[in-house]
């Protein structure tokens, strides 16, 4: 198995700053080269969503690495508040008021430009990186942000996904990393306690992880 077809899909950060650094190393440790996808929700309810973001923004800082942000929900609702499409106090009352401390209130517009040119959902051969998850009783390509950042599932729910395996975040359980069937939920709950975690793919070899990591 060539190191260099590894994917580390990491979960929820919320602001998790020294969870991030502390899971960092350990993928690093555990393979010479790869990739890194984060699953969205890089933001709110933590102590540091500055810190995490301009760790990410910078990118990896080993040779043979590369990192692939996804929007998450709470990306959404800041540039939503940001731009007037939603409600200010509703990101404000989930999380939002940690990231505006940690940016002593003022965002830097590179910060702002940055998120909002992430991607909401990554679809390959065998593997769909999404933040919340898909629909799969609907045709992909009619999909769209507001099942990618928004949909959750019963969690012993699985479907079909049109035969690829389903890797996302967003719905929290100290009991993930956790996979049932064709799809692997990596929320375990970091800023609420649990740890930050990531599955590892090989981007090779279909279906689901072929381990995990927790921080």
């Amino acid at each position: 198995m060539s190191a260099q077809h590894l994917t580390f899909a990491v979960g929820d950060i919320h602001g998790c700053l020294a969870e991030l650094q502390a899971l960092l190393s350990q993928i690093e440790a555990y393979a010479p080269e790869g990739r890194v996808v984060f699953l969205g929700d890089m933001i709110d309810r933590g102590p540091d969503s500055r810190g995490v973001i301009e760790l990410i923004m910078a990118g990896p800082q080993k040779q043979g690495w590369s990192w692939l942000a996804l929007k998450g929900n709470h990306e959404e609702m800041l540039l939503g508040a940001r731009s007037g499409e939603s409600d200010v106090d509703w990101w404000l009352l989930n999380g939002g008021k940690e990231t505006l401390a940690s940016y002593d209130h003022t965002i830097p517009a590179a910060h702002l430009k940055w998120l909002m040119q992430l991607p909401s959902i990554i679809v390959e051969p065998f593997r769909i990186f999404v933040h919340a998850g898909v629909d799969e009783t609907i045709p992909l390509e009619r999909q769209g942000e507001e099942i990618f950042l928004w949909i959750r599932r019963p969690d012993n729910y699985s479907g079909d996904y049109w035969g690829k395996h389903l890797c996302h975040g967003h719905t929290p359980s100290r009991k993930n990393p956790s996979t049932v069937g064709n799809r692997t939920n990596v929320d375990s709950a970091a800023v609420f306690g649990g740890s930050l975690s990531c599955a590892i793919f090989d981007d090779d070899i279909p279906g689901g992880p072929i381990g995990f990591l927790r921080a």
